[in-house]
């Protein structure tokens, strides 16, 4: 198997005079009460997990649970306080300033929930305001930053000053700068969560369409759990710094970890979320004529389902059965994982 593109191992983030010392004495065993009593906030708590090369890692919580001092830790903007971060296998804490500035200009790309574009430049020049501080000359720089234009849906655009377009069409500048550099690694802030439901849905629609074409190794950060189910090929659920739990969005739905998590995941509408491999019996007996792709989300073949007396074929995509689900396991994820608000 292929090294992650990032990994860490037990990362501590703790806000106050004394906070190594009091890791030190820890052993690890960090309880955030303790250290509040000590004038010590605990941002990041004994996290560790990896993401693989072209993978996209959400991470998710409440305000104040951790994340975005997480993702921090991680580009290096803040120290952590204890533990390794890799990148590419490079210990990222054993940098000095000039390979991390050279890490983040090549290798990193980043988007905040605030725009931060530079209101005096176009869009065109903004997007390519970070390659030309590479040292990339400036016809060339302006080509490149025409490409992004039209990757992101801004052609016509490109001589406009951010304070004449829309809000969502100032976050597409944003990604489009952060993907100029042509980064390997791209963090994320919550960068929908400023934008209305109907321009934050196309964003989400637009970032999977440039995510399906440019496979990235993603960290996205949200505290909207549809948004997460949407985009994530794994969720890590954050509270008081502590990683509750990191799995596929299918898992966390059907498995959660802790009592937490079960109350972040109780109201979601699993047939919107769940794939017909995700609740599907491996038993091939007494199989109706219908057939079901694995890979269906359950909402757009459950009706279909419903109407058999028998048990549906599962197939692969060579249409070859690996399983079956029966009309009786519809009703019972769609229906018996709801809290009763009767």
């Amino acid at each position: 198997m292929s090294e992650p593109v990032i990994k860490c191992e037990n990362v501590y983030k703790i806000f106050g005079a004394n906070a190594e010392k009091m890791l030190q004495d820890s052993n690890g065993k960090v309880d955030a009460k303790t250290f509040q009593e000590n004038g010590c906030i605990v941002g990041v708590n004994n996290a560790s997990f990896e993401v693989s090369k072209g993978e996209m890692l959400v991470v998710m919580g409440l305000s104040g649970s951790g994340k975005s001092t997480l993702l921090r830790c991680i580009s290096r903007l803040t120290d952590a306080t204890g533990g390794k971060i890799f990148i590419e296998g490079q210990d990222l804490l054993q940098l000095n300033n000039k390979d991390l500035i050279d890490l983040r200009r090549n290798k990193m790309g980043m988007v905040f929930q605030s725009f931060a574009l530079l209101p005096h430049k176009t869009v065109v020049e903004n997007i390519a305001f970070p390659l030309q501080i590479k040292g990339v000359k400036t016809e060339e720089s302006i080509n490149k930053a025409m490409d992004m234009v039209k990757l992101v849906g801004l052609d016509g655009r490109e001589n406009y000053f951010p304070r004449e377009l829309s809000g969502g069409q100032q976050q597409r500048v944003g990604i489009a700068r952060s993907l100029a550099v042509e980064p390997d690694i791209w963090f994320l802030d919550e960068p929908f969560s400023a934008l209305d439901p109907l321009i934050r849905k196309e964003m989400q629609d637009e970032f999977l369409r440039l995510q399906d074409k440019l496979q990235k190794t993603i960290m996205f950060i949200t505290h909207d759990f549809d948004e997460a189910l949407k985009l994530a090929d794994r969720i890590a659920i954050m509270k008081d710094g502590i990683i509750e739990q990191l799995d596929t969005p299918a898992n966390i739905v059907l498995n959660p970890a802790t009592e937490y998590v079960r109350k972040f995941t109780e109201e979601v509408p699993r047939e919107k979320v769940l794939l017909i491999k995700d609740v599907m019996d491996l038993s091939k007996d007494d199989l109706g004529d219908l057939k079901v792709s694995k890979d269906e989300i359950i909402e757009n073949v459950a009706e279909k389902i419903l109407t058999q007396e028998k048990s549906v074929a599962v197939v692969d995509n060579n249409n070859k059965i690996i399983g079956s689900i029966n009309p009786t396991k519809i009703i019972n994820t769609v229906f018996g994982g709801r809290k009763n608000n009767n």
